[in-house]
């Protein structure tokens, strides 16, 4: 019944928006007929008004990526996107850019979270100077019918190795957040089947790998009740007239909401500077905010099978840091791993994944030679800090493709060409 409340109130609410809308091309008739009585004080407000009234929303499509070229050496140069392969649940999007060599291909594994990949849309214009990039497109799973089957933990980690063996011998690995677990899990499962797809380098940025690490906030939420209340709350099916109806799903709302409860006072003098902004004509500062909370604000579900594995398997059993995960009745060994070179960013200040939980990956991969180890803590970068921002461009990146670069190399040690 979640689900059916919450989108009765979408459905209410529509013509109030709608309203604000007119509201809107009323003050931009004003504005082009009479400048002069549309800059004052009070019509700016009421207009500032009726955009935030206009932008009281969820969005559950995805975003543009809107990545079209980008600065090399000083000169635009063009990206072109593309898929490269689908299932129901994900497709593997390709960005490409010109270049006279042969660039490293890295995957970039972005969030099941509620979030779609497109929230790592600055993280791959970054990527893209140096390198051909692939990221996980996860598909909203309301949009998805009951006959295309479920999708669990490991039906992810099947998509990491089905991706990886579609790129091919010779890429690389690099894993945001939440699918840090089924990187590493993936990882291991190719390098014990001496697979040509195991990744050359591994990166792992702000992941669960072990949250008894010390425990957030998030983590404290995941351990308190059992498994069972998280189905019995948590979970609701889509209604009937999306593509997924019947499906069951921890909903894209319900994973938002929970987000902006961590800092409820930040969005809403987020907000409220959005609203001065605009009603004092400060475009730039507004359309920066009103930029990222498009993105923040475009939501997806989740299948139910995978979010409860997910609750179950990292935050309350720990099975991959205990060495008891299992994939396919195939218990994961993390000591296969021998010849992928590892790299662990953390952020000082993130209060999602704390420093530790990250790193704990390197105690539980003993095969891989010091020399082919590193680990960064980034200071004063919260959880986004590391992957977006000033700090991702400066100080991060530099040391991601630095250890990409160091390994591109096959597995007999000859250049590839990079």
């Amino acid at each position: 019944m979640q689900y059916y409340a919450y989108q009765l109130q979408t459905d209410m609410l529509q013509p109030v928006r709608a309203a604000a809308l007119v509201g809107q091309q009323w003050f931009g008739g004003i504005a082009k007929a009479r400048p002069h009585a549309a800059s004052t004080p009070l019509l700016r407000r009421m207009a500032a008004g009726f955009e935030m009234v206009g932008r009281t929303r969820l969005t559950h499509t995805r975003p543009a990526f809107g990545i079209t070229e980008i600065v090399v050496g000083g000169e635009l140069v063009p990206v072109e996107e593309s898929v490269e392969t689908a299932t129901p649940f994900a497709s593997l999007v390709r960005f490409r850019r010109e270049s006279d060599v042969e660039l490293p291909r890295v995957l970039i594994l972005a969030p099941l979270s509620g979030h779609f990949a497109t929230l790592l849309r600055s993280t791959v214009r970054t990527m893209l100077q140096d390198h051909e990039v692939y990221i996980t497109d996860w598909h909203n799973v309301r949009d998805v019918p009951v006959a295309d089957g479920p999708f669990g933990f490991e039906d992810y980690t099947d998509h990491v190795i089905r991706f990886l063996e579609h790129l091919g011998p010779g890429a690389h690995l690099f894993a945001v957040c939440q699918p840090c677990v089924s990187a590493l899990a993936a990882t291991a499962l190719l390098a014990e089947a001496g697979s040509a797809a195991t990744p050359r380098s591994l990166t792992l940025m702000a992941g669960p790998i072990d949250t008894r690490e010390a425990p957030t906030s998030v983590d404290d939420l995941a351990s308190t009740y059992p498994i069972e209340w998280f189905r019995d709350n948590l979970i609701s099916r889509v209604p009937w007239q999306f593509a997924g109806a019947g499906r069951r799903v921890y909903p894209g709302f319900a994973q938002v909401t929970a987000f902006v409860s961590m800092n409820p006072r930040n969005h809403l003098e987020a907000h409220w500077r959005m609203f001065e902004n605009l009603a004092d004509g400060k475009t730039a500062d507004a359309d920066w905010a009103k930029a990222f909370y498009d993105e923040y604000f475009a939501v997806l579900d989740l299948a139910a099978e995978f979010y409860l594995d997910t609750v179950e398997q990292v935050f309350q059993q720990h099975t991959l840091p205990r060495g008891v995960m299992t994939h396919r009745g195939h218990r994961i060994d993390t000591a296969a791993i021998h010849d992928t070179a590892l790299l662990t960013i953390e952020g000082e200040r993130d209060d999602i994944c704390a420093p530790g939980q990250t790193a704990v990956a390197h105690r539980l991969t003993p095969s891989i030679p010091d020399a082919l180890r590193a680990r960064h803590l980034q200071p004063g970068a919260g959880h986004y800090g590391v992957f977006s921002g000033h700090r991702w461009e400066t100080e991060v990146y530099p040391l991601l493709r630095a250890t990409i670069l160091a390994n591109d190399h096959d597995r007999r040690g000859e250049t590839s060409g990079a």
